[in-house]
């Protein structure tokens, strides 16, 4: 589970609960299927689709160099129907 840094919580994360959809933010150097397969083995759930998108990049500033902070992924987890992941559906 190193993976998979944390769970997001927006609302469109919120909104996309409702289509049993969950976001959390990832590592940028692992893939899906490592993903899929952690999220699977965790939670006992089954993963019927993925979507990943790279976050803008926000830099800082020490000294002279511009150093980037951003090093993980948002990816978006749909779940087969009849599944959830009980930690997070208590929220809404």
């Amino acid at each position: 589970m190193d993976g998979i840094k944390y769970a997001v919580l927006t609302e469109k994360s919120l909104r996309l609960l409702e289509k049993n959809q969950y976001t959390s933010n990832v590592e940028s150097g692992s893939n899906r299927t490592e993903i899929k397969h952690w999220v699977e083995l965790f939670f006992g759930v089954k993963v019927i689709g993925m979507n990943s998108h790279q976050l803008p990049v926000k830099g800082r500033r020490v000294g002279p160099i511009t150093v980037h902070t951003m090093h993980y992924r948002r990816m978006i987890i749909t779940l087969k129907p009849g599944y959830s992941i009980p930690l997070l559906r208590n929220i809404i």
